[in-house]
């Protein structure tokens, strides 16, 4: 931030941003006194902000008005918070206090901008010795704040996702930062709230910056696309908006296309192209459902189903029936895909206008609609969510870290629903087994569990539950938890409850630990040492606990010994010998908290008289030509992943200070990479030949492993190659398109 004079033009500004908002606010108050609540906390924001620049060179308190535009027109928040955005960054920013704010404002704003305040604070000096993350204790205070008001949280959303917007004028390296909490946090938080707006937005950010080439290919391809369907798309509607109207209904009819970054992320997950995506267009039915009607609400939808589907032909294991069982989040809402009349595949949501209020709104308009007395069989399914964040929060034993993941793995799981003996209904993590059920249902039960039915089959009680189960544990009196239980056990409750039996024999874990950490480290060719112990201790994240705990997490079979080679290299000069000879040259920004780093200067990694040193990341090996990032541990190594890697995304989310910005420099013309390009098509004899031939021969690159499998006609498989640059890699891809028969060819994980 800076301050200067303003001219007439940032005045004109001002007053511009602030009459947009002013009408969005007029909308959403009930009365003109709200209104004024508004106008005045504009007022008091706006003179206290007098002078100040942000980064950009813009006004400052053109941040707030728009923080407040999204909380009111994207989330649907009353004045209250409208002005506690208006406010959020007076108290950080100027000599005006949280009493100041309640004295003009009342308890309630002031008690909003308190939180956000307090959520915005840095940490004093943290304790080194235990390595803690100010991210993740931050992240903690955010999330506190559902204990008091979930609108701090929804108003901080909107702070993150107008910072966002406006991440170009960021120091790369801070860039960084940001975009990988945003990622691993806000995101998901926003859809787990049921924000879909400002989730979508956010992704489709994080996308422009992490793969700009990938970005601007989908925007451009999506473009075109809408340009040559338009009037398909218009075509398909018709039939259906006739015959809603001969039914009766009152509708309206929205037409939607898949935002860049869901189509990129089933891109990359499926390992499919562009033109493969079946779904890319969507139309939305609202409706407003007939009060007097004898069908009710769900009911009303399933008649809105039955006539598209006599229209057109429908995909049955595309269907999703999100009104009879909503998503935690409490999205409601019937998904069939059809095919059109001129051959396209097209989504089709059907939703009344209470359920698409709670699409677009999420939470804030859940509320709302049950604060008028409309009573859905999902209400619960929102309040329990926060009542276990709160469980969590309040856990004294969790520290901020591991609250960090727990929140995040919580955040991005998805529910399954399954059904006890009685036929009652039940919603547990999708990914959980017949012991995590046994837990949920009585801790007692869980600790007696011996076997399950599920569906009347006897079953182990690793097994993993799927939607429409039906499961019965079997217990016995005499029976105890098992540390092997450890190894397939998903839910954090029943995970913790295992833990907290085997506390009393915890010397005989760290024992039994010990030994396990000794053999790993000597089949690595590394001895127990104080160092190796450290670099585990850091590397793993054991950042409140010491030797022991690591050992205790290890014979318990909790900790797996992933990348253990890896990481005890950071022990000692290990890495030396085998740091690979690329060159990087690295922006460097101030940094506070772990050294003296200067980050003005340009450095070269990996050259001879450099005293950085780096490897490529073994979980999504970069190539020279990917977007990178870097983290730098504390003997100067730096790890290089690719920018959109989800291992570097949980990395700068806690650990930003570590977070450094290289760049390919130079290229060794000796040096290849080993990628994987995953390939899909029509047999035909030959084929394998002749794709072997023009890698091996015309392109003369080295093939490591090469596999397709052919079911009727039809082969898939990859090949593992290696290759030079991403430029090499892209010109391989072109060539092997153009071979007759192949219909995709697509760069995956190896």
């Amino acid at each position: 931030m800076s301050v200067s004079e303003f001219t007439s033009a940032d005045y004109e500004v001002i007053a511009r941003d602030y009459a947009d908002l002013k009408e969005a606010a007029r909308k959403r108050c009930a009365n003109q006194t709200e209104l004024d609540v508004v106008q005045k906390a504009f007022e008091f924001a706006n003179e206290a902000h007098k002078g100040v620049r942000r980064r950009s060179g813009e006004p400052y308190i053109l941040h707030p008005i728009a923080v407040a535009k999204i909380v009111v027109s994207n989330i649907g928040l009353g004045y209250k918070s409208i002005a506690a955005a208006l406010l959020h960054d007076v108290v950080e920013d100027t000599d005006y206090t949280v009493d100041d704010i309640s004295n003009l404002f009342g308890d309630k704003i002031a008690s909003l901008v308190d939180g956000l305040t307090k959520i915005k604070t840095v940490l004093d000096n943290e304790d080194k010795a235990k390595k803690k993350s100010i991210q993740a204790e931050n992240f903690k205070r955010i999330l506190l704040t559902l204990n008091d008001d979930v609108r701090v949280v929804l108003i901080k959303l909107a702070d993150r996702l107008h910072n966002c917007r406006t991440i170009e004028f960021m120091p790369e390296y801070k860039r960084e930062k940001i975009l990988s909490e945003t990622m691993f946090i806000f995101i998901p938080l926003a859809h787990r709230l049921g924000l879909y707006e400002v989730k979508s937005e956010m992704e489709d950010i994080w996308l422009r910056y992490k793969e700009p080439e990938v970005f601007n290919e989908i925007t451009e391809k999506i473009n075109r696309n809408i340009i040559d369907k338009e009037k398909e798309i218009d075509a398909f509607i018709i039939p259906i908006s006739n015959a809603l109207k001969a039914a009766g209904f009152n509708f309206e009819i929205k037409k939607r296309v898949k935002t860049p970054y869901s189509i990129w992320h089933k891109m990359v997950t499926k390992n499919i192209t562009f033109d493969q995506i079946y779904d890319l267009y969507a139309v939305r039915i609202i409706f407003s459902p007939d009060q007097d009607a004898k069908e009710t609400e769900r009911d009303q939808c399933y008649h809105v189903f039955s006539i598209i589907t006599g229209i057109y032909k429908y995909k049955s294991d595309r269907v999703r029936d999100w009104v009879k069982h909503p998503k935690s989040n409490g999205y409601e809402a019937l998904h069939c895909t059809v095919m059109s009349h001129s051959g396209i595949w097209v989504e089709v949501q059907i939703r009344t206008r209470r359920m698409n209020d709670i699409a677009e709104k999420g939470i804030a308009a859940h509320w709302a609609y049950k604060k008028d007395g409309f009573v859905s069989e999902n209400d619960s399914e929102m309040d329990k969510w926060i009542g276990k964040v709160k469980e969590i929060l309040v856990d004294p034993d969790v520290n901020a870290l591991d609250l960090l993941d727990m929140i995040h793995n919580d955040l991005t799981s998805s529910d399954i629903f399954i059904f006890t003996p009685k036929g009652e209904q039940k919603s547990i993590q999708k990914g959980a087994t017949a012991l995590d059920f046994a837990y949920m249902v009585d801790p007692e039960i869980g600790t007696r569990a011996i076997a399950a039915k599920v569906n009347m089959r006897l079953v182990p009680l690793s097994y993993e539950l799927r939607t429409g189960d039906q499961v019965e544990i079997i217990t016995a009196e005499n029976e105890k938890p098992k540390r092997e239980w450890l190894q397939f056990l998903h839910t954090r409750k029943a995970k913790n409850l295992v833990m907290e039996y085997f506390q009393g024999e915890r010397q005989e874990s760290i024992k039994v630990g010990k030994k396990i950490v000794e053999e790993q480290l000597a089949s690595v060719g590394y001895r127990l040492d104080e160092k190796t112990v450290a670099a585990m201790i850091e590397g793993y994240e054991i950042f409140e606990g010491d030797a022991d705990e690591l050992f205790f997490r290890v014979g318990l079979g909790v900790l797996k010994l992933n990348n253990l080679e890896e990481i005890v290299k950071s022990s000692g000069d290990a890495r030396t010998d085998k740091a690979r000879p690329w060159n990087f040259n690295w922006f460097k920004g101030k940094d506070k908290g772990r050294d003296d780093r200067d980050r003005t200067e340009n450095y070269v990694i990996g050259s001879e008289d450099s005293k950085y040193k780096y490897v490529i990341a073994d979980c999504c090996k970069p190539i020279p030509g990917d977007s990178v990032v870097g983290f730098m541990s504390s003997d100067g190594t730096v790890t290089v992943h690719k920018k959109s890697c989800s291992v570097a995304n949980s990395i700068a989310a806690k650990h930003g200070d570590r977070i450094v910005v290289p760049e390919w420099k130079s290229m060794d013309t000796g040096r290849s990479f080993l990628v994987r390009l995953s390939l899909k098509g029509f047999d035909r004899m030959g084929i394998i030949n002749e794709i072997s031939r023009y890698i091996s021969l015309v392109m003369s690159v080295n093939i490591r492993r090469f596999y397709l499998s052919t079911e009727g006609g039809v082969f898939e498989g990859y090949i593992d190659l290696y290759v030079h640059d991403k430029e090499d890699l892209e010109k391989l891809t072109r060539k092997l398109n153009k071979i007759e028969g192949i219909q995709s060819v697509v760069r995956s994980d190896l």
